[in-house]
């Protein structure tokens, strides 16, 4: 396999080069470990059926008896809540038209799912190489200052700096 060019890991689209990826994890409601066997592998198999669905790729998943981890990355369009709500609402509706009989024991109601979940942001770059490469880009007048946090406590110092 050829060395894959660096650009390669951008979505393109008429305007827009991206690179969003979401690290998402979502438990089970009470904590109820009932995510194995046909289960776990009916909701991997709902869960990307619901991605390409909805223009989204999963990069890694892995589900354990009581919660789902994912990698996906999304288009623009979607935030983390409404990526969250499609994949916990729709395998939700999903899991139970097609396996009720494992989930009635646990889940006589309309949810399996608890109603949080995290997210986090995932990049290829680190803040810290994002936060040099804004502080080395080249100014046009030296009235323009690099946002920092450090700056508002100048400010509040009676320094000029613009926050």
């Amino acid at each position: 396999m050829g060395s894959m060019n660096r650009m390669d890991r951008y979505k393109k689209g008429a305007h827009t080069v991206l690179d969003l990826k979401y690290h998402c994890i979502w438990k089970t409601k009470y904590g109820h470990p009932v995510l194995r066997g046909e289960l776990a592998l009916g909701l991997r198999r709902i869960v990307k059926e619901i991605a390409a669905e909805k223009n989204l790729e999963i990069i890694r998943g892995n589900v354990r008896a009581e919660h789902v981890h994912i990698l996906v990355s999304a288009p623009s369009c979607y935030s983390p809540a409404k990526i969250m709500q499609y994949l916990k609402g729709k395998s939700s509706y999903r899991l139970q038209r097609e396996y009720g009989r494992l989930l009635r024991k646990s889940y006589w109601g309309q949810h399996i799912w608890s109603r949080g979940y995290f997210c986090s942001t995932v990049g290829a770059v680190t803040e810290e190489q994002i936060k040099k490469y804004i502080e080395q880009q080249g100014e046009e007048s030296s009235d323009i200052q690099v946002w920092d946090e450090k700056l508002e406590s100048d400010l509040s110092e009676g320094s000029n700096a613009l926050a």
